[in-house]
């Protein structure tokens, strides 16, 4: 067993205690779209990000919207939002917190497998979900990316491997995160988005997005240099003292060159 059998292992547990979602009370800002973003220049997709499996906890007590609006003041092209309780100590409620204060895309980060979590996820706020190839079946995939695109939600899929970026591809998914960490043995090197990047068809109004492991400007201009629109960024962030200076510098355009 893996850390990711584990995880998915424990949100098929979960979906079985949640109820359907109600009628939203909330009005929260109108949101831009990523790929409209990305597609006009490169952008960080800044993450609140508590904990996780591999670093433990990095910080668990923070002021979430101070850090959110401290992002999109900086010029971040989204914010991701860890809400996975067990592993990454992050919670749906965060996800609403960052939705209602902020007017850029929100991206729920989780583990998804089921259409529960999609909703859930537009509840509290969310204009992209994540679905991460390796931890879900092909028709799963499909149907779950075609469900979150009926109503309304930008994806992101998740690849790590050759094999994992085809069927991305197959799905004509237009924002595709190349996860630079392996999630069965959480292994990190950024040099998996120069390789998969190499596969990467850079037409037909799609995107690529490199995560984890970016933790300077260098690694940002490595990314950009490799054909990536766009980087998350979590943790970097989060131990950051100026989150914002960070997301500036690797904005700028010495970055992006």
């Amino acid at each position: 067993m893996t850390i990711l059998d584990d995880i998915i292992a424990t949100k098929y547990e979960e979906i079985k205690m949640y109820k359907p979602v109600g009628v939203n009370a909330i009005d929260f800002p109108q949101k831009t779209t990523l790929l409209e973003h990305l597609q006009k220049r490169n952008g960080v997709i800044s993450e609140i990000k508590r904990a996780s499996p591999s670093k433990g906890d990095i910080k668990v007590e923070i002021d979430i919207v101070a850090q959110a609006k401290k992002y999109e003041k900086a010029g971040a092209a989204a914010i991701s939002v860890l809400t996975d309780e067990l592993y990454f100590k992050g919670s749906i409620d965060d996800l609403c917190e960052v939705a209602k204060v902020v007017s850029i895309p929100v991206l729920c980060k989780d583990f998804m497998v089921s259409e529960i979590q999609v909703d859930r996820a537009q509840h509290a706020g969310a204009t992209i979900i994540l679905l991460i190839v390796a931890a879900l079946e092909k028709q799963q995939l499909k149907r779950l990316n075609d469900y979150a695109l009926s109503k309304g939600l930008e994806v992101l899929v998740e690849v790590h491997d050759e094999q994992e970026l085809q069927v991305a591809l197959e799905l004509d998914a237009k924002l595709v995160g190349i996860n630079n960490r392996d999630l069965k043995t959480f292994d990190v090197s950024i040099e998996r988005t120069a390789q998969l990047a190499k596969s990467f068809p850079f037409d037909g109004g799609r995107v690529l997005i490199s995560e984890s492991g970016m933790h300077t400007k260098e690694d940002a201009q490595f990314a950009y240099a490799n054909g990536a629109s766009g980087i998350l960024v979590g943790e970097a962030l989060m131990r950051s003292e100026n989150p914002g200076n960070w997301i500036r510098q690797a904005t700028s355009e010495e970055a992006v060159r």
